[in-house]
């Protein structure tokens, strides 16, 4: 069963407008089937096989007599010097648009080579997998229920696009974290134990929705910090993990502090965390940093997606009071407070309240994003919403 994707539209169009659209994206989240369903006028080619990445990188002029554009070139990273050809080739034949569509893995190193390669020329996306709203089209309707397991299984379309034959949620992370391990790490960093990665991992995981604090991590994992951040940076490159950044006016400021950690599946969270069922995650205290976790990808996806320009942060105050998700668009503050209820109380608006204290009139309508089918008023200019897909942040 083929689950649409919101973004299929505008990627038609990025490509009509810019010589080369790239993609950037852990893998598995479906980059690859959509592109090819999108652009079947295009060759396809993938680097992951390694003779292609070896002759793309090293013969490129052959490459390219093989695989002339309009062209699909799956994991570009792999050969990273060719994106230089392609700078050529776009130049070459200025005027022509969508000659080249790329996905890549790593977004660090992809997006270096980009910049240095491929500024001005090419529109980037970063992908994920599915939304809530693409997810839930493809229900009929889902109950709370199918929710919760949602959030447990995670939104790898390959989880759901068979239905009841969908492969098995522990068997399939299993895999893939294996896979993951053996071709991105070993690539990505000089990993001399993957044991110890995996182990940290499993440690992220477990501090999801948390500050990060590098040197507890490492203590834990057995690893100096230098590794452990080593490490984190690895994860952050290959689009598994997000690190949200602290709010402060003062750029420097938001610089000093320590980072909020999320994964951008909750589903592998929640299968490093060791759930096996939505029951057990459910009855788990850590439910809730699950939920946030959730609430902000789903955000992150409306940033990337539909409004670049916005900005996603976290804040916290000396005295410990904090907002889990803070978004600025249009020079406006819109506070967020994640609460895995269907009815919080006033005590979920402490944090809102203590920032509009310190930033006035720069902070616009706040929201608790909960269970509640039916948004409602929790306290003057702060609305209870339904947290399961993004809302209106203005009225």
């Amino acid at each position: 069963m083929w689950i649409e994707r919101e973004i299929s539209s505008e990627l038609t169009e990025l490509a009509r407008r810019h010589p080369v659209l790239v993609l950037t994206a852990s893998r598995q989240v479906g980059k690859t089937s959509l592109l090819e369903r999108l652009f079947t006028g295009h060759r396809y080619v993938t680097l992951d096989l390694a003779s292609n990445a070896e002759m793309a990188e090293s013969r490129p002029a052959e490459f390219l007599r093989l695989h002339p554009p309009p062209l699909l070139v799956d994991e570009v990273q792999y050969a990273p010097g060719f994106l230089r050809d392609i700078k050529t080739t776009v130049d070459a034949r200025r005027g022509e648009n969508g000659l080249f569509v790329l996905t890549g893995s790593q977004n660090f190193l992809l997006m270096e080579r980009v910049a240095d390669s491929l500024a001005g020329r090419a529109a980037v996306i970063p992908f994920l997998g599915l939304s809530a709203r693409e997810w839930a089209a493809s229900r009929q309707p889902p109950s709370a229920d199918d929710w919760m397991d949602f959030l447990w299984r995670g939104a790898f379309p390959a989880l759901w696009a068979a239905g009841k034959d969908s492969p098995g949620r522990d068997r399939w992370y299993q895999g893939y974290v294996a896979t993951y391990l053996e071709r991105d790490v070993r690539s990505l960093a000089n990993v001399g134990n993957l044991r110890d990665f995996e182990r940290l991992l499993r440690a992220a995981a477990a501090r999801c929705a948390q500050t990060l604090n590098m040197s507890e991590l490492a203590r834990d994992v057995g690893v100096s910090p230098s590794t452990a951040r080593q490490w984190i940076g690895v994860l952050e490159a290959s689009n598994q993990v997000l690190l949200l950044e602290p709010y402060h006016r003062s750029l420097g400021k938001r610089l000093a502090k320590s980072p909020k950690l999320y994964f951008t599946d909750t589903g592998l969270a929640s299968f490093l965390m060791g759930f096996q069922s939505a029951d057990a995650l459910r009855g788990s205290p850590l439910a809730g940093a699950l939920w946030e976790n959730y609430v902000i990808v789903q955000w992150l996806r409306w940033r990337d997606w539909t409004q670049p320009a916005a900005a996603l942060w976290y804040w916290r105050n000396q005295s410990g009071d904090e907002v889990d998700l803070l978004i600025e668009h249009n020079a406006r503050l819109y506070p967020v407070e994640c609460k895995l209820a269907e009815r919080p109380g006033g005590h979920a608006t402490r944090g809102i309240q203590r920032l509009r204290q310190l930033y006035g009139d720069s902070v616009a309508r706040a929201f608790i994003a909960c269970t509640t089918e039916t948004p409602f008023d929790i306290a003057p200019g702060i609305t209870a919403v339904n947290g399961w897909q993004t809302w209106a942040l203005d009225d």
